[in-house]
């Protein structure tokens, strides 16, 4: 991708950054690495919408006075794509731990699969997963479930826009989501599977699109420390 900064100052004066997450990572550890390129300057950096670390893709990254902007970003409409896996289910709704239940599948046919989006299409109540990072009394609930705590899930108004499958290759279903801010693609997975009187996990995710920012246009994060790095060297800030 072609460098459009051609200072440091462009940053400290406030930048929207898209980033490809990589697989593995927290939206924190993509946030700390840009920061940390800027050092010794200190600079505001924040993301707009977190994707949890076994997810990849599009996430909105803000500097200097446009992190001012981060709530208005957040509140965009989502793309996602990914796979789920039919016939079992694991408490984290994804692949962060092993499996506890599992399902026949062999009597489910490609046509129920197709069916069963729709009554999940439009305005639509959800259960985050336990495993998430929703705050309850100044704990992650993540860290509440991870010790063996039972936690208290709260419904949330969601709205998915679309949902449509792409592939069906048993137990593997692959599918493309279109949803608002809020929306958990773990928990829409782990309803699908019960709307099917079944089981189901979600193994991969990808979000594509924030509003009208595609992933197709991100930055992969290490290509934009180094850009970050060499500004540094040529056009310095005064005072750092």
């Amino acid at each position: 991708m072609n460098n459009p900064f051609t200072s440091i100052t462009d940053f400290t004066e406030g930048q929207l950054l898209l980033v490809n997450k990589p697989y593995n990572w927290t939206s924190f550890d993509v946030v700390g690495k840009i920061r940390n390129a800027f050092k010794p300057l200190k600079l505001k950096v924040g993301h707009a919408g977190t994707l949890d670390p076994l997810a990849s893709g599009l996430l909105i990254i803000c500097t200097g006075k446009m992190t001012k902007q981060i709530d208005t970003f957040q509140a965009q409409e989502k793309e996602y794509t990914g796979t789920m896996v039919l016939g079992e289910t694991t408490p984290s709704y994804d692949m962060e731990t092993e499996s506890d239940q599992k399902f026949d599948i062999s009597h489910i046919t490609e046509g129920e699969i197709k069916a069963a989006c729709a009554q999940f299409i439009g305005d639509i109540q959800q259960y985050p997963p336990a495993h998430s990072a929703i705050k309850i009394d100044g704990e992650r609930l993540y860290e509440k479930a991870r010790r063996g705590e039972d936690v208290e899930l709260r419904l949330r108004n969601v709205t998915i826009t679309e949902f449509e499958i792409t592939a069906i290759a048993l137990p593997e279903i692959n599918f493309r989501v279109v949803c608002s801010k809020g929306t958990y693609i773990r928990s829409l997975v782990n309803d699908f599977g019960k709307a099917l009187n079944n089981g189901a996990y979600l193994s991969k995710l990808r979000r594509t699109r924030s509003g009208d920012y595609k992933v197709d246009d991100a930055w992969e994060v290490m290509e934009l420390v180094t850009i970050i790095r060499e500004l540094k060297v040529i056009s310095p800030i005064v005072g750092e």
